[in-house]
């Protein structure tokens, strides 16, 4: 599981978007980035459950959970997907040559979390790796879901010298694509310096950690409106997420686990 953007600040760089015919259904949306898909709820009762599944607590109206949990019955359920780096220990699920690597040859590594980071520097590889994640998407529609939410968008400011902002948007594109085919929303997580690129991206609206703590949740209601959803992880950035948005968008503090209720360390708080 990955929480990423707790200890991650990063720089962005851009190349030229690419596609090939082999990729026929994995195409990028289109420039609009409109989909009929429904979107959250704004500023509905929010929880973030990606840690573990539990029952909702009153008054909350959208669910993010993990691809291999079910959804929370009548709620707008968001799946989470780990799209750009590699859950730990799960290096032998993808092929070898999807794995990131240095100039040694050695898989690259997000140090924070212990996850290999997926190689989108090609538009093969990306579309070999989209290809995976799709069906995962196909996954979340079939269980009911309504969106996805593909993590680590922001994996290439953690690794400025291997990946560029182009690459991730190029890659981010085609997962939002095949979620637009497949009826569900697509969001932006994290990545604030890329939100203005929602019209290429086709994502829908954002899931953003800690904008309160950085001074961030401006940036994505600037391109998303309401349609943006917080998670901070401390009392400070709620409380500063809650004094500039609280009247506007979905806000909850969870503990950096992201524990069950009931679980050691839990911790949820609301406006």
């Amino acid at each position: 599981m990955s929480l990423n953007r707790v200890l991650r600040r990063g720089v962005a760089a851009s190349a030229a978007l690419t596609a090939t015919v082999a990729a026929c259904l994995l195409v990028p949306s289109t420039a609009s980035g409109a989909t009929a898909a429904e979107l959250p709820p704004a500023h509905a009762g929010f929880d973030y459950q990606i840690g573990g599944s539990y029952t909702p607590p009153a008054g909350v109206g959208t669910v993010s959970r993990d691809r291999t949990a079910d959804p929370a019955p009548g709620l707008y359920n968001i799946c989470y997907l780990n799209a750009f780096q590699v859950q730990p220990g799960a290096e032998g699920d993808w092929d070898p040559d999807l794995l990131l690597r240095d100039a040694d040859g050695e898989v690259v590594y997000d140090g924070d979390w212990g996850e290999a980071v997926l190689d989108i520097r090609t538009a093969g590889k990306r579309e070999r790796i989209a290809a995976k994640v799709g069906g995962w998407i196909d996954g979340c529609a079939d269980k009911g879901f309504q969106a996805v939410e593909p993590d680590n968008y922001d994996t290439f400011t953690r690794f400025p010298d291997l990946l560029t902002a182009d690459q991730a948007m190029s890659y981010v594109s085609l997962l939002s694509a095949h979620a637009h085919r497949q009826g569900l929303a697509a969001a932006q997580k994290n990545t604030p310096q890329l939100a203005g690129e929602r019209e290429r991206t086709g994502l829908d609206f954002a899931v953003a950690e800690e904008c309160g703590a950085y001074d961030e949740c401006g940036d994505y209601t600037a391109a998303f409106g309401d349609d943006v959803l917080v998670i901070e992880y401390t009392d400070d950035g709620l409380r500063k997420a809650c004094a500039g948005f609280g009247d506007r968008l979905s806000i909850v503090r969870r503990d950096v686990g992201v524990s069950p209720a009931g679980g050691d360390g839990y911790v949820r708080r609301t406006c």
